[in-house]
């Protein structure tokens, strides 16, 4: 399975904040510098994160984006579930044309496959990403 860009930065984003040592909240473009991408997808990104109750974004002079809840209690499986379009084919849906579907050993084996790939998911949190702050710190120049 491949994750999407959006996820992708969604998970960048959160071990950024994760791991800074700055009361401050993060600026969108000191993000995106850090990680040389989009400032522009990295704000959609952060705006979805904010929608979804894992940031909390402070306007004004001094804002930016701070995490809304520890790294402890950010699992990877729930956050994948929730920023990535998980039907992996049209029969994964409710409007399936294959004429197969109904006996189609190809859905059940991929239907397996993605239950297993976000059940090791499950057992991760953004805590566990951030073990080596340090070094993550030392990369990306905080």
């Amino acid at each position: 399975m491949q994750l999407t860009t959006h996820t992708d930065y969604a998970l960048r984003l959160l071990i950024y904040l994760a791991i800074r040592n700055d009361a401050m909240p993060a600026t969108i473009q000191a993000v995106a510098t850090r990680y040389r991408v989009s400032a522009n997808h990295m704000a959609k990104v952060a705006q979805t994160l904010v929608q979804l109750g894992y940031l909390h974004s402070h306007r004004g002079r001094g804002g930016g984006l701070t995490l809304a809840r520890p790294a402890e209690k950010i699992n990877l499986g729930a956050l994948v579930r929730q920023t990535e379009n998980l039907r992996l084919l049209e029969c994964f849906g409710p409007n399936s044309t294959c004429p197969i579907d109904p006996i189609c050993g190809l859905k059940s084996v991929l239907g397996r496959a993605q239950e297993a790939f976000l059940e090791v998911l499950d057992g991760y949190t953004l805590a566990a990403l951030i073990s080596n702050d340090n070094e993550l710190r030392q990369r990306l120049a905080l």
